[in-house]
């Protein structure tokens, strides 16, 4: 079965599909390096380990809300357009 690319609701898939894959990318790295850059952190002065602590999670729901703007952009794809 082969999918006809030039159907409309097809079209709106891929769409979605591409705006959360692609929306997911950054966040996801930002995050992982964030969490790299804490560990380090707190591997040379473990006594920072609050501060550091409450500074990645701040960073990290941040970055976590550009992932959820994407999938918000990806359901208006789907459901409005």
């Amino acid at each position: 079965m082969f999918l006809n690319t030039a159907d409309p609701a097809v079209a709106k898939l891929f769409a979605a599909a591409a705006a959360i894959g692609i929306g997911a990318i950054g966040p996801g790295l930002g995050i992982g390096l964030a969490v790299r850059g804490a560990m380090e952190a707190i591997g040379r002065n473990p006594e920072a380990e609050g501060a550091v602590r409450t500074t990645l999670i701040i960073g990290a729901g941040l970055a976590e809300a550009i992932a959820i703007y994407a999938f918000v952009i990806a359901l208006i794809i789907i459901f409005a357009a």
